[in-house]
Order: C-alpha cells, then sequence, then structure tokens
C-alpha cells in the first residue's frame, strides 16, 4: 500500500473486523464465516488485493469451523511463516502479494495432499466461477 501509514489505507478498505484477521493476524470465532458451509462453485480470493488463493473444487468440510482446502489454486500465491504464538508451533499462511493474514495449514488433511488449510472466511473473497 502507499502512503506512510499502509493501516490507515488497510483500515480505510477493510472492515473494523477483516483488518483484524488480515492485517492483526487475527482468527474468526469457529462456524461464524461466510464460507464455511459454502458449497457453491468458484475461486476464491484474497479479501485484500483479489490474488486467486483457493479452487471450491479443493473445499471440504473439515469439521473445525472454518473453511478447509487440501491445496491452494496457485501454490505461488501463498506463502508460509511458522507461528509459534499461543504456546504451540504452528505454520500460518499468508497471501504472498499483499501479506494479508488467512490462516494455517496443518498436515492431517484428506488425499491427495493430506493437507488442510484452515482459512478465515474474512481473509476471502469469492467470484463464481
Amino acid at each position: 500500500m502507499s502512503g506512510n501509514n499502509p493501516d490507515k489505507t488497510w483500515k480505510e478498505k477493510l472492515t473494523p473486523e477483516q483488518f483484524h484477521v488480515c492485517r492483526e493476524r487475527g482468527t474468526e470465532p469457529p462456524f461464524s464465516g461466510a464460507y464455511c458451509n459454502d458449497k457453491t462453485d468458484g475461486i476464491y480470493l484474497c479479501a485484500c488485493c483479489g490474488a486467486d488463493l483457493f479452487d471450491a473444487a479443493a473445499k471440504f468440510d473439515s469439521g473445525t469451523g472454518w473453511p478447509s482446502f487440501f491445496q491452494p489454486l496457485v501454490a505461488d500465491n501463498i506463502e508460509e511463516e511458522v507461528d509459534e504464538r499461543h504456546g504451540m508451533r504452528r505454520v500460518e499462511v499468508h497471501c504472498r502479494r499483499c501479506g494479508c493474514h488467512l490462516g494455517h495449514v496443518f498436515p492431517d488433511g484428506p488425499a491427495p495432499t493430506g493437507l488442510r488449510y484452515c482459512i478465515n472466511s474474512l481473509s476471502l473473497k469469492k467470484r463464481p466461477r
């Protein structure tokens, strides 16, 4: 983002809830997100910059309360970072283009990857196919 205060620019673009999740690495409450139970076809984009992140065809019901995917649509659009906050070791995922906090990836997903990208609905927007 341009200017001297990128947080101010993001606060103007995002809702307060989105800002907390996307820019402050927050987590929405389980089962509260718009895409938690969504089964429609389409592409999930970064809520901040619009980068293509996940395909609805890779979405599955993990029972965790957050949208879950077994793989990203474009692997290069996702970056990973070890997260040791809250007394545990997890792998946080961000949008590579803008740094938006998306959620975490865990090694307990279904075939074919065995991964579960556990993503906040607030960090996503959806485009119909």
